[in-house]
């Protein structure tokens, strides 16, 4: 397995500040930062376009910028946010007419590629997929929305995507998103989780150098 991997997700941060808040959790010692990307037509809400990605690398933030695309049609804004600067694009199977392609589509931009798994979608899609993705991105709640309690039956689904990972020999991380805290992120790894996407864990917190910290000594104690 690699190393944890923690990702804020941008969507709990302060959006009148976004180039700063992404600077100092980073400082604060995240990983990397996780853009969701809400259509208001796959799911729910409305959040960013690539002109904020692009934003982001004009003011200066050099780290991993994770894409997580929750819009049907994909393709377009794949190439979009490439050009944008981002470093991982994930996508939806249910949001693609062909997976296959648009995971090449993402490659052929030099981005990992990432596929997004929901709580009611089976990983059945990974039977001949594994071949295509860098990143396995279990959702642990229902796209759309930040700020939701993570699914707890989504746990059995983490250990079963780990399993598929090491039978396949490839070096993919397995990601989830949605409801991860201090409570939960121990368990999370244990199930088989190296990167972790949390959002009201870190920014609804008055010292980020302090919830990055909790998070990562729960994580410590993940494998004792």
């Amino acid at each position: 397995m690699h190393t944890h991997l923690i990702a804020p997700s941008l969507l709990s941060a302060d959006f009148a500040r976004l180039g700063e808040e992404s600077k100092h959790v980073l400082e604060a010692g995240a990983d990397l930062l996780h853009l969701d990307v809400m259509d208001n037509h796959y799911v729910p809400n409305l959040t960013v376009g690539p002109l904020v990605c692009k934003a982001l690398r004009d003011y200066g933030i050099n780290a991993a910028i994770d894409v997580h695309l929750m819009t049907n049609p994909v393709d377009r804004l794949i190439t979009d946010f490439a050009q944008a600067g981002a470093s991982n694009i994930t996508i939806h199977p249910e949001a693609s007419k062909h997976v296959d392609r648009s995971l090449d589509l993402i490659h052929s931009h030099h981005c990992r590629a990432g596929l997004a798994i929901n709580p009611g979608t089976t990983l059945h899609y990974l039977e001949y997929l594994l071949d295509k993705i860098d990143i396995l991105l279990i959702m642990s709640v229902n796209p759309g929305f930040g700020g939701q309690a993570f699914i707890p039956s989504v746990l059995a689904k983490i250990q079963k995507a780990r399993q598929l990972i090491q039978a396949s020999g490839r070096n993919i991380y397995l990601a989830v998103d949605g409801g991860i805290n201090k409570e939960n992120i121990k368990q999370v790894a244990q199930a088989g989780a190296d990167f972790f996407v949390a959002g009201s864990a870190i920014f609804t917190q008055s010292d980020y150098k302090k919830a990055i910290a909790d998070l990562r000594s729960e994580l410590t104690h993940a494998n004792t």
